[in-house]
């Protein structure tokens, strides 16, 4: 129905480029099929998060390789292997695209939204951003926003697919609807459940000012908070807003009122408010975050180190130190004191070793956060 592949077709090894089906085709009438190993790297400098596991395990199931790979989560840095691949080159050539995409994209959303919550500190943030992508991709952009840090979803099916509960707060149609935004907040009141936070929308036709005070006096007590989602275009300077926000508010005596802002914020926007405000909500930032520029490259044949130019030749493994964030790329089989081996064998033969749970990889990614946050 929609413009999109099936399952069978990528499991299949469908959606690849067409190099690839034509050098499986020179190679098996040459009968060249070398032992290989072909490890995934970026040259990134970014903070980069490794995700997209587990899609690529499942798509490589089945196949007769093994498979080591960082823990989903995981900081990474330059020319470290997030993965690698051991096994016949042929077994799994054409299968170098799906596998770099369920990589590069997932990972690129993680760091994204491990930046944001970086910047944001203790304060909650929401993943807004799947109406900004095609929908057979929200799973993949909040699960991946989870596990970079954020702290709830607003896209039901994928919260649902998470284990979490959806969040969000009222959309401006919603107050168009009733023409009236007191009207529209006495009904969001009224008909919602007492479990969902009454935030209120205060920008829709008047100053934030102005409509966070009527959105205060209309549900006092039952006001969890006012969110400010003005458009760029009619923002102005947003900390300065907030601060006014703020104040009219507390000589009101609505001190518990939080603000929640949302609209075009990244990590700078979010960085500049994080003493001021209670919460954003981040879209496009990170559902259309780039890709993270991963690449696969042979760098062992027949157990010989081999590399094209540019890259390091030979099986590796990647070192940290967890409590400083340190690390370090040693031949596979050194051994460095006082740190900890990250890549771990994660499937062989093609039978999965692991399960990669977003919930164990948004918490171990929290605690690298963590140790960041001690170096400001």
């Amino acid at each position: 129905m929609f413009e999109m592949p099936s399952e069978d077709d990528i499991k299949a090894g469908r959606t690849t480029d067409v190099y690839f089906i034509r050098t499986e085709r020179v190679l098996e009438e040459k009968g060249v099929n070398p032992s290989v190993v072909a490890e995934v790297t970026s040259s990134s400098t970014n903070l980069n998060v490794f995700a997209g596991l587990h899609d690529a395990l499942k798509l490589l199931e089945g196949l007769p390789i093994d498979v080591y790979a960082m823990r989903e989560g995981t900081i990474f840095y330059p020319r470290e292997p997030v993965l690698y691949i051991v096994g016949r080159y042929l077994s799994f050539a054409r299968y170098e695209n799906p596998l770099l995409g369920f990589l590069c994209h997932a990972s690129g959303i993680a760091s994204r939204a491990a930046s944001i919550k970086l910047a944001a500190g203790d304060k909650p943030v929401i993943s807004f951003g799947t109406r900004r992508v095609h929908p057979a991709l929200a799973h993949v952009v909040e699960r991946s926003a989870w596990i970079g840090g954020m702290d709830g979803v607003s896209n039901v099916s994928a919260a649902q697919a998470l284990g979490i509960p959806a969040s969000g707060t009222m959309p401006h149609s919603l107050i168009i609807c009733f023409g009236d935004q007191v009207a529209a907040w006495r009904a969001f009141d009224e008909v919602l459940e007492e479990d969902v936070p009454r935030v209120c929308l205060c920008d829709t036709y008047w100053d934030e000012k102005l409509e966070s005070i009527m959105a205060a006096q209309t549900l006092g007590d039952r006001l969890s908070a006012v969110r400010l989602d003005t458009t760029s275009s009619r923002r102005g300077n947003i900390r300065r807003i907030v601060e006014e926000v703020r104040y009219e508010l507390d000589i009101r005596g609505f001190s518990h009122v939080g603000i929640f802002v949302s609209g075009s914020m990244d990590e700078h926007s979010v960085a500049e408010l994080a003493d001021i405000v209670d919460g954003f909500g981040v879209g496009t930032s990170v559902s259309a975050a780039p890709p993270i520029d991963f690449a696969l490259d042979i760098v062992e044949k027949e157990g010989v180190p081999c590399a094209k130019r540019g890259k390091w030749g030979g099986r590796k493994q990647v070192w940290r130190n967890w409590d400083t964030l340190e690390g370090r790329i040693t031949p596979f089989g050194a051994h460095v004191d006082g740190m900890e081996p990250v890549l771990e064998k994660v499937m062989e033969d093609g039978r999965i070793l692991i399960q990669s749970n977003h919930h164990d990889a948004r918490e171990h990614l929290l605690s690298q956060l963590e140790v960041l946050r001690g170096r400001e």
